[in-house]
């Protein structure tokens, strides 16, 4: 009975802390015309919303980003901080993203923790697969160059489609997310957020492996975490690298390359042939949230995008952009600006960018040249 009573306790305490986190936080904004609903898209086990992005004329055999919003946020103003839309245009890929419904969940989170809906074929993991499966189709675009990211609860959500559908998923990126499998349950939820168990690459590796009958490859993993969050653990981002590392046979202990510039820390994991598997990124002023580099007064700096707000954080750095470096849609500015502010005083500098710098060190160091 004591034991009991610990644990209800410890429960509530979580929950309270959850409910805090999100005390006032505003609503992601209005659409603002930039995404189509699609609602008849097929079987929707999981009730979602599906909104788009086709940039005009897009042609045939074009990739397709499928982009997850956090909790409290919409699928407009997930798009419009992140500029996934934006960088569609002007990359020339179809963009997916699905929108969860308050009545599935009143902040709005994807049940990223249940059972039922991070299972193959079933709950919202189908009615997101079923989503990918009509914009293939619609759209006639190429399947074998398809990807996912999100944020948070949108973060553990792609971690479960990754897992659930690795044959569909090219590669992923994970922003304070979880690992697929670190709760099945709202208690066990609250635990993993906030003191993730430290387990085995193997164990860490097993949910992943039962999810499917797929036996690789496996898809590429972008992991990105802010060593502030105090919603989601940093501690989750090495359980998140453990499990995909394991999968590709890569050890966590040795990355080809590490670097860590202006309070970045970025690691890299190679394949035998050089093409990038892993990466993670570690940000030290990063609180809960997509970390940006919005255009400001420097707009015609390359490696700029999006806009801030609530959980959308300038912090000197485009993920968007290094995402899709990563997955190989566009490469990565070759130069970073560095802005310091001193009263009125304005200084912009140029040097190259971390993940410019980390890979050519990580090739040279594997014997694979720096290009």
């Amino acid at each position: 009975m004591t034991l009991a009573l610990h644990g209800l306790d410890r429960l509530i305490r979580l929950r309270q802390r959850w409910s805090r986190l999100f005390v006032g936080a505003p609503e992601g904004p209005a659409d603002d015309g930039r995404l189509n609903e699609i609602a008849d898209f097929g079987e929707n086990p999981g009730a979602l919303r599906m909104l788009v992005h086709v940039p005009a004329a897009l042609r045939p055999g074009a990739p397709l980003v499928v982009a997850l919003h956090g909790c409290t946020q919409t699928a407009a103003g997930y798009d419009r901080g992140c500029g996934w839309s934006a960088m569609a245009d002007r990359l020339g890929f179809a963009l997916l993203l699905p929108e969860q419904r308050s009545e599935n969940n009143p902040k709005r989170c994807f049940n990223w923790f249940a059972p039922d809906d991070t299972r193959r074929d079933s709950g919202e993991a189908a009615s997101i697969r079923q989503m990918v499966d009509h914009m293939l189709r619609e759209h006639r675009l190429d399947p074998h160059r398809v990807f996912v990211t999100g944020l948070s609860a949108g973060g553990g959500m792609s971690s479960a489609l990754l897992a659930c559908y690795p044959e569909v998923f090219a590669a992923g990126a994970i922003l304070a997310g979880l690992p697929h499998g670190a709760a099945a349950s709202v208690p066990q939820a609250f635990e993993a957020m906030f003191q993730p168990k430290i387990l085995s690459a193997e164990e860490r590796a097993a949910p992943v492996r039962a999810a499917s009958g797929h036996a690789g490859p496996w898809p590429r993993i972008s992991v990105w975490q802010g060593a502030a969050d105090r919603t989601v653990a940093p501690a989750n981002a090495d359980e998140i690298l453990k499990q995909w590392l394991a999968l590709h046979g890569q050890d966590l202990e040795r990355p080809a390359g590490s670097a860590t510039a202006d309070g970045v820390t970025h690691r890299l994991w190679l394949a035998p042939d050089g093409r990038r598997l892993v990466e993670a990124y570690s940000i030290d002023s990063l609180a809960h949230g997509v970390p940006l580099h919005p255009p400001g007064e420097a707009q015609e700096h390359e490696g700029r995008i999006g806009e801030a707000g609530p959980y959308m954080l300038d912090v000197g750095l485009s993920s968007t952009h290094a995402i899709l470096d990563f997955w190989g849609l566009a490469p990565a500015p070759q130069r970073a600006f560095v802005v310091s502010r001193g009263g009125e005083a304005r200084e912009v500098t140029e040097r190259p960018s971390l993940a410019a710098r980390l890979l050519r060190k990580a090739r040279r160091l594997a014997g694979l040249g720096s290009d």
